[in-house]
């Protein structure tokens, strides 16, 4: 059985002036998401904040818009949503706080998961198992709990000594030391704050906790169940879903086409999907339909 065209062959196929297009980066389409993702988010926490009407509904909404930063995060790490360097630069440090995932450190982090997507043996996001094959280890991975608790051993460690791994240059480590100490600092004058006003605890923590989840369940279907291959289109999942959750999560739905071509700015994703979604190998009909398939499999201890 003939093996189907890999990544790069159907890219090959793209004229050079399309691919070229393709990678165009904007400053005005990037700052204008953005501008339109924090609105909704300074709105929903001001809500919270002065405790309008109903205001414990906004919690779930203001929460997933802080986790789901982490696809802005992810972005920036390939200086794609906008067109000048340091934009980018800065608003990825700005994201790390919220999320508490140094961005220094999930820069070369997050090069290596591309560089070896899937592969158990030197994919950094494999380096603490498997993704969930149990019941018990599914639900624990939706609680959010492992991303908190690696997320807070990563910044006390990066604070001390960044850890040895092969993705972390040494000429960076005194970066991640730096960024991890102002990160640590940051968060003991919220503490300090909470002493005086639980303001912090109802516009931060508890809507974080509670959007984390959510945050877990879509990162779960970019690479869960896909073939432990080098064809990004097989190993990485592209999810068919709404507008609103394409916006939030900054075009990433289009995963599969993400890693086919990382250098494509988010904006310019659903172009580069017209263009290669006949050679999709993994995908799937929206969430719901992707965790019922993953709960099928599941097993039970």
């Amino acid at each position: 059985m003939t093996p189907p065209p890999s990544h790069k062959d159907i890219l090959a196929q793209i004229p050079a002036s399309r691919r070229t297009a393709l990678q165009t980066r904007s400053n005005a389409k990037g700052l204008r998401h953005l501008a339109i993702y924090l609105s909704a988010l300074l709105c929903l926490a001001l809500w919270v904040g002065v405790q309008a009407p109903l205001w414990p509904l906004a919690l779930l909404p203001l929460g997933v818009l802080w986790v789901f930063l982490f696809t802005l995060s992810h972005e920036c790490t390939h200086d794609t949503p906008f067109a000048t360097r340091w934009i980018n630069r800065a608003v990825g440090h700005a994201c790390a706080a919220p999320l508490i995932l140094p961005f220094t450190w999930f820069r070369a982090f997050h090069m290596a998961h591309h560089k070896f997507t899937n592969d158990p043996n030197h994919d950094p996001e494999l380096a603490h198992g498997p993704r969930p094959e149990t019941w018990p280890s599914y639900l624990l991975h939706l609680s959010g709990w492992r991303y908190w608790q690696s997320a807070a051993t990563t910044v006390v460690h990066n604070a001390k000594t960044p850890r040895a791994a092969p993705y972390l240059p040494t000429r960076k480590h005194a970066a991640m030391r730096r960024e991890a100490r102002v990160l640590l600092a940051t968060y003991a004058l919220i503490a300090l704050s909470l002493l005086v006003s639980p303001l912090a605890f109802w516009i931060w923590i508890l809507p974080s906790i509670l959007g984390q989840p959510f945050l877990r369940a879509y990162l779960l279907a970019e690479h869960g169940r896909c073939p432990l291959v080098a064809n990004m289109l097989e190993n990485s999942r592209t999810t068919f879903t709404n507008r609103l959750v394409r916006f939030v999560a900054w075009n990433m739905p289009y995963h599969a086409e993400h890693h086919a071509f990382p250098n494509v700015p988010f904006h310019q994703l659903p172009a580069l999907h017209e263009d290669v979604k006949t050679h999709l190998q993994s995908t799937s009909n929206g969430y719901t339909t992707f965790h019922k398939d993953y709960q099928s499999h599941l097993k039970t201890p």
